[in-house]
């Protein structure tokens, strides 16, 4: 009787469920059924709802009964607006006998025509510091391509029955570890993208072994001015401010470490780590190890060799343009970069000598052909970091005057630093109104603080000036009252 009660129960228990079923099937059925219905009555617009068959208008806009025209970031400066000779004077003589200048000191001011307002010893050779690379910058834009790139190449060649690859280098010494930064100036071209497009034409050539060379040979031998050499290699006070001029180099060559680690902005280049003074051989081992990356095989050491001739690169990247260099260069005071534009300059001319001393011959011959007076001007290198340069602030005024009337796109000026803004000078002054109004070149030795730019003028118009002190009394308050001396230029 127990077993017969819970068969009955067993079959009463499966009826229950396929009711169940039942019941859901068809109120699902029936839900579905509904809400077809309810969106085809949307869409027939019998029923409220988003679904329509009805055409959209588009939407319309009155127009506005008035609009305002936005006028000019900044007016046309006036260079006919001469300056208070009394004023400038007195602003001079303030600067000439503030505390720790001393008596070594230059000084000249002019309106935007040339013309002189005040000046101080202006025809007294000096030593200029860094405000020398005005003058490289004028000559390298005035005879250089200033649009075109450095690429950096490879060829693939065959040395007895072994495949090789040589890396070539045109003068790029801001070359990315990485991938090519299309947004930067310092990575532009980018070595891991060369390696990937050189891997490619490889493996299309069904190469997967090579070995590798690098072809260093744009500057010849001599890379490094007299003034900071040993006789062989870069002095050692100066590897944290000059490596030997290069066809190639990773960021400069700085080497930066967890202790001086690399900005976050590649184009700021801040502070001074050490230079490495082999960035070729850099690049190239870099380069062997992208290689291999890539699948790429590279047999032994990269090799010094120049890359074949009569035959075209199979992969290449390019640099920013050398009008955006040359900005870097100026703005971060670049000694390297300084010697590498005179270098350029004179391989341009084809008539000086493929070293540092050609380079100062090129440079200064193409002042004098611009018409810059070179009276008393001595060149010891391109950048003015080394000891013997002499110039006068003359010379310098005339290069900002040329800079004034060619333009705002005068690739010499476009890396001038600006107060308040940007580059060596972003805080060289003392009064926030001038912020974003002067524009310029410092130089800073331990003997010597100098400056020369071009202001525009609070009350209009625009003006040049120069300036420079040697074996200052005290260096910081000389340089502070350059500070406030080009701060008040703002007012003439």
């Amino acid at each position: 009787m127990v077993v017969a009660k819970s068969q009955n129960n067993g079959c009463t228990s499966r009826r229950s469920r396929a009711s169940r079923r039942v019941t859901v099937a068809v109120s699902s059925l029936l839900t579905v059924a509904l809400f077809a219905g309810y969106c085809v009555a949307d869409i027939a617009d019998v029923v409220p709802g988003m679904l329509t068959m009805k055409p959209v208008p588009d939407v319309t806009f009155a127009k506005p009964a008035t609009a305002k025209t936005g006028e000019a970031i900044a007016s046309q400066v006036d260079l006919n607006k001469s300056i208070n000779t009394g004023q400038a004077t007195s602003l001079m003589n303030e600067l000439l006998s503030a505390e720790g200048v001393g008596q070594d000191v230059s000084v000249i001011i002019q309106d935007a025509q040339g013309h002189t307002a005040a000046e101080h010893e202006a025809d007294t050779p000096r030593e200029p510091a860094s405000t020398m690379k005005t003058l490289t910058a004028l000559a390298a834009s005035a005879t250089l391509n200033m649009a075109s790139t450095l690429d950096t190449q490879t060829f693939i060649s065959t040395d007895g029955e072994s495949n090789v690859v040589t890396l070539k280098g045109n003068g790029d010494m801001l070359l990315s570890a990485g991938a090519s930064d299309l947004n930067h100036i310092n990575g532009r071209a980018g070595l891991a993208t060369l390696a990937q497009a050189t891997a490619s034409a490889l493996a299309q050539r069904g190469i997967d072994t090579v070995g590798l060379n690098y072809d260093d040979t744009l500057f010849g031998e001599n890379r490094i001015p007299r003034g900071l050499s040993d006789g062989e290699s870069v002095l050692a006070d100066y590897t944290m401010y000059y490596t030997p001029v290069s066809s190639m180099a990773i960021d400069g060559g700085r080497q930066y470490s967890d202790v001086f680690p690399a900005p976050s902005n590649p184009d700021d280049s801040a502070g001074y780590p050490e230079l490495s003074q082999h960035t070729a051989i850099d690049v190239a081992q870099r380069f062997a190890q992208l290689l291999q990356d890539n699948g790429i095989t590279v047999n032994g050491d990269p090799v010094a060799a120049a890359a074949p001739s009569g035959t075209s690169p199979v992969a290449s990247v390019s640099s920013a343009t050398l009008s955006e260099i040359l900005a870097y260069t100026l703005r971060h005071s670049d000694n390297t970069l300084a010697e590498e534009f005179g270098r350029l300059t004179a391989l341009a001319k084809q008539n000086v000598p493929n070293s540092p001393e050609g380079g100062t011959q090129a440079v200064h011959a193409t002042l004098q052909a611009l018409g810059i007076d070179t009276t008393g001007l001595t060149m010891a290198d391109c950048s003015g970091l080394s000891d013997g340069s002499q110039l006068t602030v003359r010379t310098l005024i005339s290069v900002q005057q040329r800079n004034l009337k060619t333009g705002i796109g005068a690739p010499a000026a476009e890396g001038l630093s600006i107060t308040g803004l940007i580059g060596t000078a972003a805080d060289r002054y003392t009064d926030d109104k001038v912020a974003g109004l002067i524009r310029v070149k410092t130089g800073s030795l331990a003997h010597v603080t100098s400056m020369a730019g071009n202001v525009s003028r609070l009350g209009g118009g625009a003006l040049a000036f120069a300036v420079v002190v040697n074996n200052p009394d005290d260096y910081e308050a000389a340089r502070n009252a350059i500070n406030s001396f080009i701060t008040k230029l703002a007012d003439l």
